[in-house]
């Protein structure tokens, strides 16, 4: 494979820090601007932390859990446990005490990193049951009224106390071989408990080998990301935070997703990773502002998204007027567009979750280049991704290099490659489950195209069969129903049922509106019953019903009393939706609808 090729992830970081020295590296917002630490600050860091550990303790094999929202010392700490040759345990900012204490007794976490007093309030009492855990350092006084049993040090002090030497840790670093484990991440549970999953250094570093020659196609000079999904994720954490190192590039860590908008426009990415919900959002967002301009606004919008769709589809080529006219609405309307995502961006690298075309092509034809990928915690994360010279908004792209995909008698997709895990932590049978001759069972249906592009169907688990034995795909469904304006979030529900029925979440602001026009009260979980509301839903459900064959059809419907929220653990930290949470909590709700 061509570029540099690594042993592990720590020589890989040190490398760059002696290439980068002094240059920018991590960018945090303080006060108005953000401000930067150098490649050099950040590796002296690491070395004290991986010291600071030691001296705790901490031998080669050991597990430390880290607990921390998206800011350096996230960085500065994954990188440090794995110099002191110890394994990275990440968890989940919205984690409950009962994730945490079963994340902790799970994987036996000998110490523990921690940021802020808000996650201290879940974590700590968590910390106190587990028996193994024997320190935690945190980043900021947890002014906690108990005690707990293990030993708790501020960050400034315990790397303030130690004197490491950079260069000598990197070259002890070197001798850690691609197969050794780098960290244990827990799958976020959209079908039940978290499973510890083993990555090792090698599968990170080949996602990072095969992403560099997709960007290569795009990407020249100085390169940006902004991050901002969970780095507690896989996707984020091999793309956001790995993917950046192997390129030399810089990080600047966004506020959070209220002001994700103003943070693009301040740290002007040429890289983002993102989720669908998000572009969702945004497609939304785009289009509600350009409804409040003026005619003439809307139309040249309109033209520009026409043109742009045109173009990508190539099905005809523009005629030299409309090649004229593209190249106006460039300059006039396309570029205002991009500059409020920061007007540098070369990518948005979408994974995680299906995109629906209609939403990929949106943003591809107001001249945001997106490249829809897919991948799983097992693979790395990433399997495939689409290549920036000739993307198919319908698939998620050919495989990544030296990736080998099968496709099952039952459809399943099956890989192989240094990508795939090394097995589930202290889980016997899920491993020879999952693992089987060398390939991954990756429990998600689809096939490959004639180009050798991946499309998947569904997840094996959640397509639904109906009472005759019929496969119908929901998550297909559930994404042309959110495209609607009237419609933010949905469930369909039907397995071994005669027909599909819906669980909808209006859109708020629609909703907001609509109240208002109707004399309604606000607050959802009052009018989760009107009969007007369940006619308004009903017409952008019909509309929707109208698009699909017999099978697919959403029957009837019911109104959830809330947003599905992270919060309210009815969707995971990377924002899909846990079915057999929402399936129990409405259970009674969708079991009426037959």
């Amino acid at each position: 494979m061509a570029g540099d090729r690594f042993n592990n992830l720590v020589a890989l970081f040190f490398d760059r820090a002696a290439e980068k020295g002094d240059k920018p590296f991590l960018w945090t917002k303080q006060g108005e601007t953000y401000q930067p630490r150098s490649w050099a600050q950040v590796a002296a860091d690491v070395a004290r932390l991986a010291a600071a550990l030691k001296t705790r303790g901490v031998e080669p094999g050991d597990r430390i859990a880290l607990v921390s929202e998206n800011r350096p010392e996230w960085l500065i700490a994954d990188l440090a446990i794995m110099a002191a040759g110890a394994i990275t345990v990440p968890t989940y900012t919205t984690n409950t005490r009962r994730d945490h204490l079963h994340i902790l007794e799970n994987s036996g976490a000998k110490g523990a990193i921690l940021s802020t007093r808000r996650l201290a309030t879940a974590f700590l009492p968590a910390a106190h049951q587990s028996d193994p855990l024997g320190f935690v350092i945190a980043m900021e006084d947890p002014k906690i009224a108990q005690s707990i049993n293990a030993e708790i040090h501020l960050w400034d002090d315990a790397i303030g106390a130690e004197k490491a030497e950079v260069t000598a840790l990197h070259e002890s670093a070197k001798g850690v071989v691609r197969d050794q484990t780098a960290c244990i991440i827990y799958t976020s549970g959209t079908g039940g408990a978290p499973k510890g999953v083993l990555i090792h250094h090698g599968a990170i570093l080949h996602n990072c080998e095969s992403a560099k020659l997709v960007l290569d196609e795009i990407s020249r000079g100085q390169d940006a990301f902004l991050s901002f999904l969970p780095l507690s994720h896989a996707y984020e954490h091999t793309a956001g935070q790995f993917l950046p190192i192997f390129l030399g590039a810089e990080i600047y860590y966004a506020e959070s997703i209220e002001k994700l908008a103003a943070n693009m426009q301040e740290a002007k990415p040429t890289v983002m990773v993102v989720v669908p919900r998000l572009f969702e959002l945004l497609r939304n967002r785009l289009i509600k502002a350009m409804e409040k301009e003026s005619a003439t606004k809307q139309k040249l919008f309109a033209r520009a998204l026409e043109l742009g769709r045109k173009r990508y589809e190539a099905s005809e080529s523009l005629t030299f007027k409309e090649t004229i006219e593209d190249a106006i609405l460039e300059r006039t309307v396309r570029r205002k567009v991009r500059k409020r995502f920061g007007g540098r961006l070369k990518a948005l690298v979408s994974g995680g979750a299906p995109l629906s075309p209609e939403v990929g092509l949106f943003f591809t034809a107001i001249g945001l280049p997106l490249l829809q990928g897919y991948g799983q915690t097992e693979s790395g994360p990433v399997v495939s991704v689409n290549r920036p010279s000739a993307p198919k908004m319908h698939t998620v792209g050919p495989p990544l290099a030296d990736v080998e995909v099968k496709i099952a008698k039952d459809g399943e997709i099956l890989l192989k490659g240094e990508l795939v895990m090394q097995g589930y932590w202290r889980d016997e049978d899920a491993t020879a489950e999952a693992l089987k001759e060398g390939w991954l069972h990756t429990g998600d249906v689809g096939h490959l195209d004639q180009d050798g592009h991946l499309i998947i169907t569904d997840r094996k688990k959640d397509l639904i069969v109906n009472d005759k034995g019929d496969n119908v795909s929901p998550q297909r469904i559930e994404g042309m129903l959110t495209l609607e304006p009237e419609i933010a979030q949905v469930m369909v529900f039907g397995d071994r049922k005669p027909y599909l029925v819906g669980l909808v979440v209006p859109d708020a602001e629609w909703l907001l509106e609509w109240c208002k026009a109707h004399k309604k009260p606000v607050r959802l979980a009052e009018i989760v019953d009107d009969e007007d509301l369940k006619r308004a839903l009903g017409d952008a459900v019909s509309r929707v019903n109208g698009l699909l064959n017999n099978l697919e059809r959403v029957r009837r419907f019911a109104i959830a009393n809330e947003p599905f929220t992270i919060e309210n653990e009815q969707m995971t930290p990377t924002m899909k939706i846990r079915r057999h949470v929402i399936s129990k909590v409405y259970e009674s709700q969708l079991e009426a609808m037959y």
